[in-house]
């Protein structure tokens, strides 16, 4: 379960700082008040490990830092007439995330999980079709 909360806080630092990241010179010390309101909204819902701290820290700057290639990873998978500004932040970022985790991390975490939290994180922050959007295009990474 604390892995399922750390994969959320760390969705809602990348949401958080799609919108507020700062001036060039002030974007470290805006990622990290975006980790620490996170991490300390999901501490409302259950502990997380020490483990699962440094998962959401070193997660949220590594998207950030490789957030071109990322996103040229789920472009390529998008419609010909879409563009990756025209998905809702939301969803985004969430892909963003989960496309990490999948290409990015040396941790073994099974693709059926990484979908499965994507799919559970647009159900309950995305809009009505969230989760199935979410889950074909990272279905159509993964394979």
């Amino acid at each position: 379960m604390s892995r399922t909360l750390a994969r959320e806080a760390a969705f809602k630092a990348l949401f958080q700082l799609e919108f507020n990241h700062g001036e060039v010179d002030e974007r470290e010390t805006y990622e990290l008040l975006a980790i620490e309101t996170a991490i300390e909204d999901s501490l409302q819902f259950g502990r997380l490990s020490q483990k699962n701290l440094l998962y959401i820290q070193e997660t949220v700057k590594n998207v950030r830092a490789i957030v071109g290639e990322i996103d040229e990873i789920i472009k390529a998978y998008l419609r010909e007439d879409w563009a990756l500004n025209r998905i809702p932040a939301v969803d985004r970022n969430i892909l963003r995330l989960a496309v990490y985790e999948l290409k990015f991390t040396a941790e073994e975490v099974p693709v059926g999980v990484i979908i499965n939290e994507a799919v559970n994180l647009a159900k309950k922050y995305g809009a009505d079709d969230s989760r199935r959007f979410v889950n074909g295009i990272l279905d159509a990474i993964a394979n």
